[in-house]
């Protein structure tokens, strides 16, 4: 095997040179450099390019993007775009500009993608608060990122009022009564998101440049010790990961949507890759184990992405899932978020015979992006997390010493990529 070139984190070329790389490892003597065994994904050469514009080029055949699974409202890919053209131009009305930093405090919905998508195509930065977060938990991410708007639901508005010293201005995301009492000058309601789905966008807004560098949205992960810290992710790396969606996933498939949309997982999944990739996606709100199965029965969904502890639960409970519900248009389960071990995907497989288990490996400082599985034969290495991505390049590094170690040893995987995230 011969590798001509590596991609740098930021997709630019850094090998001239052949290598020779082990067939069987991917693993470069030279170099101490373990390259990917995939076909490396192609990036687009346009340096002024948001992720938005990217995935709204993407050519497919899908129709219906987005279902809710509660109230059955469905969106198709053309009302997808036109509520983000409009949105953003609402937003810009409100004054938000490039660089400018909105929270997100939602749980899923089929109108979150709208909002982040809207944010990121006007070059502003889209930060997502998990909904389950304490005020004070809250509070700290709004000190350290600095919104300059939020957008929030009626049942969270309160939450965020009580984390907000800074008289943040919100827009509701649902039409639901905002509860009477007062906030003080905490929270400054500015609009409501289904109007803003509804104006029609202003001809005299002008559109900043944006760079493929630019960050484009700021989430936050607790994979590191002490608090939780904002990942700085650009329009490159979000553009990277759909296009390594594109070289896992085929087109216009259908799936349900229970990840929260928060998470890289989620956001990487259902707000940005699959939709450049056609897929109808069904919304919960949260996760619920028989709305879920449910959901896949009404919805003939191809496609699940789950994290363990469900995994297990449907082990668990599999004699009486397989008799309450029909599962039969399921074929594909991807694992991730945490490790899987090799005897609960064994008991998977063998109460779900025609269901294949693809794992993953990524965090949130990769873009979600690092290792996984792409087809029914690596899903047999069970417990393993499958071969380096596309465009990605690892190394194994001994913590103790820092020296850089070859095939079969155990240290740190460091990791260079298109993914990996501008900084903290």
């Amino acid at each position: 095997m011969a590798v001509k070139h590596g991609v740098d984190g930021d997709g630019s070329e850094i090998e001239s040179r052949t290598l020779a790389v082990d067939r069987k490892s991917g693993f470069c003597e030279s170099t101490s450099i373990f390259y990917s065994k995939r076909e490396p994904m192609a990036l687009p050469p346009n340096q002024f390019l948001d992720v938005t514009s990217f995935i709204a080029s993407q050519p497919h055949r899908g129709k219906t993007v987005f279902v809710d699974a509660v109230t059955g409202r469905r969106l198709s890919f053309p009302e997808l775009w036109l509520g983000v053209e409009r949105v953003a131009g609402c937003l810009y009305a409100l004054g938000v500009r490039k660089g400018n930093v909105v929270i997100i405090l939602s749980p899923n919905s089929i109108l979150f993608p709208i909002v982040s998508l809207s944010v990121m195509s006007l070059g502003a930065i889209i930060t997502t608060a998990n909904p389950i977060n304490t005020s004070d938990e809250i509070s700290k991410q709004i000190g350290d990122s600095r919104p300059v708007l939020a957008f929030t639901t009626c049942k969270l508005v309160s939450k965020l009022a009580a984390a907000s010293n800074f008289n943040l201005p919100v827009v509701l995301m649902d039409d639901y009564h905002v509860p009477s009492q007062s906030y003080g000058d905490r929270v400054k309601l500015v609009g409501r998101l289904e109007t803003m789905i509804e104006t029609e966008p202003s001809e005299s807004r002008v559109k900043q440049r944006v760079n493929q560098d630019d960050t484009a949205a700021l989430l936050y992960s607790s994979g590191t010790t002490g608090t939780s810290k904002g990942v700085m992710l650009s329009h490159r790396n979000l553009i990277a990961l759909v296009q390594a969606y594109r070289a896992r996933f085929g087109l216009e498939q259908r799936t349900i949507c229970t990840i929260p949309m928060c998470h890289i997982f989620g956001f990487g999944g259902f707000a940005t890759g699959l939709i450049a990739l056609g897929w109808t996606i069904v919304v919960l709100p949260k996760f619920d184990m028989a709305k879920l199965l449910s959901a896949v029965e009404t919805h003939r969904s191809s496609y699940l992405s789950l994290v363990p502890p469900i995994v297990v639960a449907m082990v668990n409970g599999a004699n009486e899932i397989n008799s309450k519900y029909d599962l039969s248009s399921l074929h594909t389960v991807v694992a991730g978020g945490a490790p899987l071990s090799r005897e609960v995907t064994e008991k998977f497989v063998e109460n779900y015979p025609k269901v294949k288990i693809l794992q993953g490996y990524g965090l949130t400082e990769s873009t979600a992006i690092a290792a996984s599985m792409f087809n029914k034969e690596e899903t047999k290495r069970y417990g393993a997390s499958g071969l380096l991505a596309p465009n990605v390049e690892g190394k194994i590094v001994d913590p103790d010493t820092g020296r850089v170690l070859g095939v079969n040893q155990t240290g740190e995987l460091w990791i260079r990529s298109p993914t990996v995230m501008k900084g903290v």
